[in-house]
C-alpha cells in the first residue's frame, strides 16, 4: 500500500512539474498528421496533444494526408473545441497556447501520393517545416510524424541544409506503405538524418478492446464522458475506445530525455539501426522467399519498350498520376502502382506489414506486359538479416528494440513492451487531465 501511494505521489509530482515548464525550456515540436483520413486515432492523439499543449513548444500542425480526405480544416475544428474548453484548463495549469496561435501554425500539406522520385511540388506544410527548421534556436526541432513522410521528404528536397537541425520521430509500420516513395527518398539521400523509425513499439499503447478496465475499453466511461467539448468529441472515434497509435511520439517528448532514444521514456526505447530491410527480386516470388515485416520488397522485370506516357494507368487511390505509373500491384486487396523505368525495365514495390504468407499479383493493360503472381513470406522481425540490397543507414537512426524480452505477445510486435510497461501510468495521468474539463 505504501509503495502504491509513493508511486502515485511521484506521478502527480511529475505531472505538476511538467505543467510548470516554461516556454523556451520545453522541447520544440512540429506535428505532421493525416488526421481526418481513414484512421480515427489521429483525432484521439490530437486531443491528447491539446491537453498537454502547455508542456511543449509546438511550432507547426501540418495536415499530411498521403491518402484519404484529411485536411487542415479538421485540425482547425479540433482547435475550436480546445478553445471552448480552455477556460477550464487555465484553472489547473499555465502556459496554454492561444487558439489563434494554434490556428496560425496549422498548414496544409500534400494531398495524395507522391511519384516514384519521392517528392513533387512544395506545399504550405513543407514550406512551413523548412521555415521552422531554419529558425534560430539552440533546441532542435522534433518532427512527430503520425502519417506519411511526404511533406518531410519535400522539405528535405527543397532545403537539404535543414537536415542537421531536425529530428524525426515517425510512426512507421503501415504508414510506410502509404508513403513508400518518400521513405525511400529519405533513406537513399539522408541516411545520416536523426530518425526514430517506430514501426511496432507504438502498438504497446493501443487499448485492449476486450478488457473493460478503466484504462482500456472502460477509459471513456470512467475518465472522458462528460468532460467538455473535447471529451464529447472523443466518442466519435471508435466509440471512445482509445487506440492512440500516434500518441507515443508525444509521450516521448513529455518524459525522459528525447535526445537519448536508447533511454527510457513513456514513448518507448529504441536501438540503433544500421540498415533498412529491402529485398529485390528479378523473378516472381514464392512462399519460400522470406521478407522482413516493415521491410521493402521490390520486383524488377523486363517488358516492352514504351514511349513517354504510353500505358499510363488511370488514377487509383495510391497512385500519384505520374506518366511512369503503368500497371497495378495488388497485395492483400490493396493496389499500388507499377513503374516503368525506361529501356523496357519495370518495377513494383511494397512495404510489408502483416506477417505470414502473403499473395500478390502484377498486371497491366499494356500489350506484351509480363503478368505475374505469386507469394512471399513475411517474417515478424525488423530489420532482420543483412542483405546487399538493404538501404544503409548512419549512426543516428533508431528502430524498435529487438530484445526478445521486450516483444509483446499481446500485440505480436517487437519492442512494444518498452511502451506497454508505462501505459497505465500514462493513461492515469491523461485521465486526470481529462477530468479538468468537467
Amino acid at each position: 500500500m505504501k509503495l502504491t501511494i509513493l508511486l502515485a505521489l511521484i506521478f502527480f509530482a511529475a505531472g505538476f512539474c511538467r505543467a510548470e515548464a516554461k516556454p523556451g525550456q520545453c522541447p520544440r515540436i512540429l506535428i505532421s498528421t493525416d488526421i481526418g483520413g481513414t484512421d480515427p486515432d489521429d483525432n484521439q492523439s490530437m486531443m491528447h496533444y491539446l491537453l498537454y499543449s502547455n508542456e511543449v513548444d509546438c511550432e507547426g500542425l501540418v495536415s499530411s494526408p498521403s491518402y484519404g480526405d484529411g485536411s487542415k480544416e479538421e485540425i482547425i475544428r479540433m482547435i475550436g473545441l480546445y478553445e471552448k474548453d480552455l477556460p477550464k484548463l487555465k484553472k489547473h495549469a499555465k502556459g496554454w497556447p492561444t487558439p489563434d496561435y494554434l490556428r496560425s501554425i496549422t498548414k496544409q500539406g500534400r494531398h495524395g501520393a507522391v511519384p516514384l522520385q519521392g517528392y513533387s511540388e512544395p506545399t504550405e506544410g513543407s514550406e512551413w517545416i523548412v521555415k521552422c527548421a531554419k529558425k534560430k534556436d539552440k533546441r532542435p526541432l522534433y518532427i512527430l510524424v503520425w502519417g506519411g513522410l511526404d511533406d518531410v521528404a519535400q522539405a528535405l528536397h527543397d532545403a537539404p541544409e535543414i537536415a542537421p537541425d531536425i529530428r524525426i520521430h515517425w510512426i512507421g509500420g503501415p504508414n510506410k506503405k502509404w508513403s513508400l516513395p518518400s521513405y525511400c527518398y529519405i533513406v537513399e539521400n539522408f541516411p545520416d538524418l536523426w530518425f526514430i523509425e517506430d514501426n511496432e513499439s507504438y502498438r504497446g499503447f493501443i487499448a485492449d478492446n476486450k478488457n473493460p478496465d478503466k484504462l482500456h475499453a472502460g477509459f471513456y466511461e470512467y475518465y472522458v464522458k462528460g468532460c467538455g467539448n473535447l471529451g464529447e468529441d472523443f466518442y466519435n472515434y471508435k466509440e471512445g475506445l482509445p487506440k492512440l497509435g500516434d500518441t507515443p511520439t508525444l509521450l516521448y517528448m513529455l518524459d525522459g530525455d528525447p535526445s537519448e532514444p536508447e533511454g527510457e521514456s513513456w514513448g518507448g526505447s529504441f536501438e540503433k539501426c544500421a540498415y533498412s530491410s529491402r529485398s529485390v527480386f528479378d523473378r516472381p516470388t514464392t512462399s519460400c522467399d522470406t521478407i522482413q515485416r516493415d521491410g521493402i520488397i521490390e520486383w524488377r522485370f523486363k517488358g516492352p519498350h514504351l514511349e513517354a506516357g504510353e500505358g499510363k494507368i488511370a488514377n487509383s487511390p495510391w497512385s500519384s498520376g505520374a506518366e511512369n505509373e503503368v500497371g497495378i500491384l495488388t497485395v492483400d486487396k490493396q493496389k499500388w502502382p507499377v513503374y516503368y523505368l525506361g529501356d523496357g525495365n519495370f518495377m513494383a514495390r511494397y512495404a510489408t506489414y502483416k506477417f505470414g504468407i502473403v499473395s500478390y499479383s502484377i498486371a497491366s493493360d499494356i500489350v506484351g506486359f509480363p503478368l505475374q503472381s505469386g507469394y512471399f513470406f513475411v517474417e515478424n522481425v525488423f530489420p532482420g538479416k543483412h542483405r546487399e540490397s538493404d538501404y544503409l543507414l548512419g549512426d543516428t537512426w533508431w528502430t524498435d528494440k529487438s530484445d526478445a524480452s521486450l516483444y509483446s505477445e499481446k500485440q505480436k510486435c517487437q519492442g512494444a513492451k518498452t511502451v506497454e510497461k508505462c501505459r497505465d501510468a500514462v493513461m492515469e495521468d491523461w485521465g486526470r487531465r481529462c477530468q479538468w474539463l468537467k
